[in-house]
């Protein structure tokens, strides 16, 4: 789920059970009949405790890997998040360290290129109204 406060900084959280930063979402438990968006909404408030309803779909990326089937990753829009939302968020401290709002430019020291470029790519699409994106490992495909 894509998350922004006012300033449109992007909330990121650190997993503790891997290296690298990432956005509030998980896997889909899709064997028990939950979708993409029902997964983004309970992901979201087991792991940051904000019950926060997924606004329309930003892109799919297909993400490749080396040791496991390519997965497809919905991300949705959360929107902009209050002061008092901001206030009330409560880490799930069994997965996650900490999290903290990141401006666009400085996304890079966040995560692996993929995962900035999706990033990026949705930033942009937010920003001149062309989403939902096609990615593929996080570049946009063409119309």
């Amino acid at each position: 789920m894509l998350l922004r406060d006012a300033d449109g900084r992007v909330l990121m959280v650190e997993p503790n059970y891997r290296e690298g930063w990432a956005l509030p979402g998980g896997t889909i438990e899709s064997d028990q009949g939950e979708t993409p968006r029902q997964a983004a909404r309970r992901e979201t408030v087991e792991e940051i405790g904000l019950d926060v309803e997924p606004g329309p779909l930003l892109a799919v990326d297909w993400v490749s890997g080396a040791d496991r089937p390519p997965i497809a990753t919905y991300l949705y829009d959360g929107g902009v998040l209050s002061q008092e939302q901001l206030d009330a968020i409560v880490l799930q401290e069994e997965e996650l360290d900490s999290w903290r709002l990141v401006r666009a430019e400085d996304l890079k020291a966040y995560g692996p290129p993929w995962f900035v470029s999706r990033l990026t790519a949705v930033l942009t699409a937010l920003e001149d109204g062309t989403w939902p994106v096609e990615l593929e490992d996080g570049h946009r495909m063409p119309r």
